[in-house]
């Protein structure tokens, strides 16, 4: 590991606030284990990243991750990645990033993007949310371009999670920066207190979707502990997956 990488590594494990690094560290090109082991360490698990879909590409205001999409592929194991990045757990927490969806992306019917979680199990692909295992929420494009949060909650009446809709006249742009923040403010376990918050910008345009009355958990013990940087097109069949290749890019992460 040369000394620009051995530097960058300590800075940002100084910064106690972040716990996930802003940027690549690495130089653009490949990313490979290694160094996602040096940037992400103590995730016990990665799909897409020895599958050689992720990679480092620069930009005016710094580098970014690169996640290609496979044609014909749903999933993380397939057609995309994820890992699971944990911080100290709390009741509160936003997280911000910008993406960046190739010229040519195919949106199909959808796929998620990385978001929060906390709690000792793992709520997503069609495991329930109890109140008592934990919760998740990721914010997920549809059809056309068209944003959500999508939740798995106490609150959840079915086994998959809960879709909670920006407008349907907001469509997210190809070729074009976007930020994302995504807040999440765990409820008093008596209570239906809890926050969901997303809010997209890109240039002049914005949108947002709240929700007050959320049930992330029903013990104090589960907290806000983990980021899911996970990124793949799904859905639970075929019809998800994109009809070409294409990518996006990850940037500017900020834990608060």
């Amino acid at each position: 590991m040369n000394l620009s990488l051995i530097s960058a590594l300590m800075l940002c494990a100084a910064l106690a606030s972040a716990q996930i690094p802003c940027n690549p560290f690495t130089a653009p090109g490949a990313y490979d284990t290694q160094a996602w082991r040096a940037e992400w360490p103590g995730c016990p698990w990665e799909d897409g990243v020895s599958e050689g879909r992720v990679s480092v590409v620069a930009r005016p205001d710094g580098k970014r991750w690169r996640i290609d999409y496979a044609p014909g592929r749903i999933g993380p194991s397939e057609g995309g990645a994820a890992w699971n990045q944990s911080f100290e757990s709390r009741d509160e927490v936003v997280l911000s990033y910008v993406v960046r969806f190739s010229p040519d992306f195919d949106w199909k019917k959808g796929g998620k993007l990385p978001g929060l979680g906390g709690g000792p199990g793992k709520t997503t692909g069609g495991r329930k949310a109890d109140g008592l295992n934990g919760f998740s929420v990721r914010p997920m494009w549809r059809a056309d371009g068209r944003m959500e949060a999508y939740a798995y909650h106490a609150g959840q009446t079915k086994d998959y999670g809960d879709s909670f809709s920006l407008p349907k006249t907001f469509l997210l742009p190809r070729d074009q920066d976007v930020n994302i923040r995504l807040r999440v403010r765990l409820n008093h376990p008596e209570r239906a207190d809890g926050l969901l918050e997303l809010k997209v910008t890109f240039g002049d345009t914005s949108a947002e979707v709240a929700a007050r009355t959320m049930v992330w958990r029903k013990t104090p013990t589960i907290q806000a502990d983990k980021v899911l940087f996970e990124t793949f097109h799904g859905g639970n069949d075929l019809s998800w997956a994109p009809d070409r290749p294409c990518h996006a890019e990850f940037g500017g992460l900020r834990l608060e």
